[in-house]
């Protein structure tokens, strides 16, 4: 097969130029991102989070990650990654890379890394490296990656994964990560305040920075909008993550702050797990399909600021079919008639929400609640705190609930960790058929062939209906003027991203 690379060239010219950059006197200024995440401690490879899981890798260095400008995975930490057959990939480290104790990044460190995070019980990513037979070192800066079958996915897996020291984790064990985070990214970790914050610090001399890249940046947990909104409108942070529809206006008449929006790579969908009653039948899970009026929520709560999704993809992502539409248009009468049809009319579900975490999560299932009981189910809606219901989920103990699935630029790992067999406990669901397609996908290097192989599997999984797909936010983001700030389609926050003016 033709060879892939992945090549730092491209960097070298940006790294270059932040060198030179680096002569002026670096900017002492320090910022707040208001996040609506959790902080669950100081494992970086505990939380598959998004925005947390760039603040990781920021301080240790990810092998790989997506460059929005280019549309493309791009080195990170490496130098190079190949792929040399349609079972090999090589990564190459690049020459001199130093953690930020001074000690050498090397090529038993990535094969550690990967290691801790397909076998280690505290890693929360072990769906990244699944299918990979063997990870070996083949010598201090060459590492060679086989995988059970051609996967064309592993630069995007390889954005997931941190590279720790080996070396460290071998003296202190997992008490590494709060004792020895000593990473290779551009920025180093100053302090966890799990359920609170976390605050980095640049790493003056990385070339990935500039002298306007802000000296410090503390990422501060605020789940309701109002207190984010308001803590921009005092200064007291310069970022705000997920700025909701009602309070748009309010963020852009501010004297000091602005809007800036982007549309999102998340898919919002409800999950209905098969391994619990009545959603082991396919009808209660169509009959919800059904039930949802999308198009009045995203008019009257969302104000529009969403795009509706006919599966889990939408225009620019990879399985996209612009000219398929989803089965389920909104019929209440036809929803009841397939719960009559299994006998399931009036049966009673739990529909759990997240509040906070999603631009309006609560109200948005609040508004379900009446369209699905018009269906024929009964409802009780469940509220826990966030921490609580995705460390639920991520057990597959959940059987019902809203949720949404970032980072989906590539959308075959997400769709591989909930919908395969033994992706993930999330949903818990299984079928052959859909199994086989997402195998195809994932097994062809050809872009446009892998596409349509993708959109088979899309339009099935549509069908099967383990989740109900329900549209993508266009993301507001407030933004002080103090700074600039692009927001990018998936929720990252990168420190040299972030000028300070």
């Amino acid at each position: 097969m033709k060879k892939t690379l992945l090549s730092l060239l491209a960097s070298v010219a940006v790294s270059a130029a932040a060198t030179g950059a680096l002569a002026q006197t670096p900017t002492d200024a320090r910022i707040a991102v208001a996040i609506t995440e959790t902080i669950s401690g100081h494992n970086p490879y505990a939380d598959p989070v998004v925005l947390l899981s760039n603040v990781w890798c920021q301080v240790y260095g990810c092998v790989t990650r997506y460059d929005f400008d280019k549309n493309a995975f791009v080195p990170y930490l490496a130098e190079s990654v190949l792929s040399v057959d349609p079972l090999t990939w090589e990564i190459r480290l690049p020459e001199g890379a130093k953690r930020h104790n001074g000690e050498p990044v090397l090529a038993q460190d990535i094969v550690h890394s990967i290691d801790y995070l397909g076998k280690n019980p505290s890693s929360g990513k072990s769906y990244l490296v699944a299918g990979w037979s063997k990870v070996e070192a083949l010598d201090d800066r060459t590492v060679r990656i086989t995988t059970a079958t051609p996967d064309a996915t592993v630069p995007d897996n390889l954005a997931g994964v941190a590279v720790t020291s080996k070396a460290l984790y071998d003296q202190l064990g997992e008490a590494m990560f709060k004792d020895a985070p000593f990473g290779a990214g551009p920025y180093k970790l100053d302090e966890v305040s799990i359920g609170e914050h976390i605050v980095i610090s640049r790493n003056d001399g990385h070339p990935m920075l500039s002298p306007k890249n802000p000296a410090q940046i503390m990422y501060r947990i605020m789940p309701e909008p109002e207190q984010r909104v308001t803590a921009l409108a005092n200064g007291e942070v310069q970022i705000a993550q997920s700025v909701p529809p009602q309070l748009m206006a309010r963020v852009a008449d501010m004297p000091n702050a602005q809007i800036a929006t982007t549309n999102s790579v998340e898919m919002m969908f409800l999950a209905m797990s098969p391994k619990t009653h009545p959603w082991d039948r396919k009808e209660a899970r169509q009959a919800v399909a059904h039930a949802i009026n999308r198009e009045a929520i995203v008019r009257a709560i969302l104000q529009g600021q969403a795009d509706l999704l006919n599966g889990p993809v939408s225009a620019g992502q990879i399985g996209h079919d612009a000219g398929f539409t989803s089965a389920y248009d909104y019929n209440p009468e036809k929803a009841r008639a397939l719960l009559q049809s299994a006998g399931l009319e009036g049966v009673e579900v739990t529909l759990s929400t997240p509040v906070g975490r999603y631009t309006a999560d609560r109200q948005i299932t609040e508004a379900m609640v009446p369209m699905l009981e018009a269906a024929g189910f009964k409802v009780t809606l469940d509220t826990p705190e966030w921490a609580t219901l995705w460390a639920n989920v991520q057990q597959g103990k959940v059987p019902f609930y809203y949720m949404g699935r970032g980072s989906m630029i590539d959308p075959s790992r997400a769709l591989h960790q909930y919908f395969a067999t033994g992706g993930s406990p999330r949903i818990g669901f299984s079928d052959p058929e859909l199994d086989a397609l997402l195998a195809a996908e994932r097994s062809e290097f050809d872009p446009a062939a892998r596409d349509q192989k993708m959109q088979a599997a899309v339009r099935h999984l549509v069908d099967a209906a383990p989740a109900a797909f329900m549209w993508q936010h266009k993301m507001a983001w407030g933004v002080s003027k103090e700074i600039s700030f692009k927001p990018r389609p998936a929720d990252q926050v990168n420190g040299w991203e972030v000028f300070v003016n």
